[in-house]
């Protein structure tokens, strides 16, 4: 039997009118802004009607440390949407936008896979209503405002060499990562070294997914320290006249998009900040939007749960005022294996003794999130080639350590064949968890580090030389000694090496570099050798995608 790709599952599913999968939610026709029949953006005058409303469940899905062999932690987030919707309950799903570095480089899309899918897939894995075109403007426009006041005389004294604001575009491009600009003569500025990140690590793209409504959208632009003077005073947006401009880019961008999953399970798809340079959730006013409308909303947060997972909870939930009624946690035998020191040419051997030996860096997810305060459930994303001693060997592995493991099959069975995780998750949500973070808000900036090094990675400490903890005091010194912290650092270990699988100790967390993130209202500590502009493979997806003889895209999962 010949399995369906993703996109031919997505093309040939029917599709509810945008309007229809509004009513769903009780949101009315007048309150949607149609991108085509297929989606929509819902206003921001509806969005203000909602706050009195109470909130629904919020259910952040995770998962275990990312392995070549796949997680399928989307996929999960739309199944169990899609489960709870199958189950009777009032469910809505909250997911990120795709970047299109990665999806022309080598991850692939954003939309799930299989039958547990969002669509219109191929929408959404390309421009979909053009956010991250409009936070790629409002980026660079800032960037060349920088640039236009030194030319102008700068009367801001701006340090040209202590600029901190580079450019952004939403590709993969090595060749960018430090370039000089204003070559050329004295037409063209004056010459400096900056460089590219990809569009998901900007600042903006971290702000708009934090901001509740347009004036805290302004107010966050404005304060975006984007370079200092000799003195080292810090030069914001504001200073440059840039944030009411920004904001009119982004007026659009801000309103969360609406689409429908497979089985027309709502999903709001907004925002894309990526897991390990940035917070990896999706914008707080879509999920905001959607607890006021669903009794259960299922929301993810990008890669493992040491980096997605505890960013979602000490930075988004702090922020919004969120907590999550319950916690799943992904995790499929393939990956297992490969934690446990099985090749991936070998996983299709089955193998016991393997999955219980990778189960080491599933139970530190479960000890990690247990600090937190909030159940968890584990979610085995099934694999056709999985046995039942390899699934038996998670479910043994989870029980004996307070917690249940259940078998879906969503990928292949839609929301029917998550029907047994919804029914005990809605369950989990009625226990009443008490969200505990894993540090106050007064806690010195570099012992936060440390908390999350020490505490989630289990590291023996942290290496931070004296520059960086006297800018780390002067920050404090400055007002900002309340922030989060957000570690930029390799998706792939609990250390900062990507080849460390499982649940490695001895080793510490060298901190490269810190940035303050003054609109989005966290500090960024680079560990290891993390980049903030992705490069292509040898082999990019790109050279397989194209327009086919009938006009449908080719090549595009």
């Amino acid at each position: 039997m010949t399995v369906k790709s993703d996109i031919e599952i997505a093309r040939a599913a029917p599709k509810r009118p945008i309007t229809e999968i509004g009513a769903r939610l009780d949101i009315p026709e007048d309150a949607l802004i149609p991108y085509g029949r297929d989606k929509a953006k819902i206003t921001q005058d509806h969005i203000a009607t909602l706050q009195d409303r109470p909130r629904g469940h919020l259910i952040l899905v995770t998962a275990i440390t990312p392995t070549p062999a796949g997680e399928g932690k989307t996929t999960t987030t739309v199944g169990l949407g899609d489960g709870l919707s199958h189950i009777g309950k009032r469910a809505a799903i909250c997911i990120r936008e795709a970047s299109l570095g990665p999806c022309f480089g080598m991850k692939g899309g954003a939309a799930g896979g299989g039958h547990a899918q969002v669509i219109p897939m191929e929408d959404m894995n390309l421009h979909f209503t053009g956010d991250f075109h409009a936070i790629t403007a409002a980026h660079n426009l800032l960037s060349a405002m920088i640039d236009n006041h030194i030319y102008w005389g700068n009367a801001l004294n701006i340090d040209d060499r202590r600029i901190v604001w580079r450019r952004v575009m939403d590709m993969n491009d090595r060749a960018l990562r430090d370039i000089v600009v204003g070559l050329g003569g004295v037409a063209n500025g004056f010459s400096r070294q900056t460089g590219f990140d990809i569009t998901v690590a900007s600042e903006i793209m971290a702000i708009l997914c934090l901001s509740r409504d347009l004036s805290d959208l302004e107010r966050r632009l404005g304060n975006i320290i984007v370079a200092y003077t000799r003195e080292r005073a810090p030069i914001t947006a504001r200073d440059l006249g840039a944030d009411g401009a920004m904001t009119v880019l982004l007026r659009d961008a801000l309103m969360p998009n609406l689409v429908q999953t497979l089985d027309h399970t709502p999903a709001f798809v907004h925002g894309g900040p990526f897991a390990n340079i940035a917070h990896g959730c999706s914008s707080l006013i879509a999920t905001e939007t959607a607890l006021r409308l669903a009794d259960y909303v299922v929301t993810e947060a990008g890669f493992g749960a040491d980096l997605g997972a505890e960013k979602f909870l000490d930075i988004k939930c702090r922020k919004g005022d969120l907590a999550p009624s319950a916690v799943v946690l992904v995790a499929t035998v393939r990956a297992l294996k490969m934690s446990g020191g099985v090749e991936k040419g070998d996983l299709g051997t089955p193998d016991a003794d393997a999955v219980t030996r990778g189960c080491a860096n599933l139970g530190r997810h479960l000890e990690n999130l247990a600090q937190f305060g909030v159940p968890v459930a584990v979610a085995i994303n099934h694999f056709t080639a999985d046995t039942k001693d390899e699934v038996d060997a998670i479910r043994t592995y989870v029980a004996e350590r307070g917690a249940r493991a259940i078998l879906c099959r969503h990928w292949a069975d839609g929301g029917a064949g998550a029907a047994d995780l919804a029914e005990h998750v809605a369950d989990l949500c009625e226990g009443g968890a008490r969200l505990s973070p894993l540090y106050p808000d007064d806690m010195p900036l570099a012992q936060k580090i440390e908390t999350i090094a020490t505490r989630i990675y289990r590291a023996d400490g942290v290496e931070i030389g004296a520059k960086i903890r006297a800018q780390l005091a002067e920050w404090e010194q400055a007002g900002h000694g309340n922030l989060p912290i957000c570690m930029a650092k390799t998706q792939y270990s609990f250390t900062t090496d990507p080849t460390r699988r499982g649940a490695p100790t001895g080793f510490t967390i060298p901190v490269r570099e810190v940035r303050l993130s003054a609109g989005a209202g966290f500090v960024v500590a680079i560990c290891g050798d993390i980049m903030t502009m992705p490069g292509l493979p040898r082999h990019p997806a790109a050279e397989s995608i194209a327009i086919g003889a009938d006009g449908h895209i080719t090549g595009l999962f």
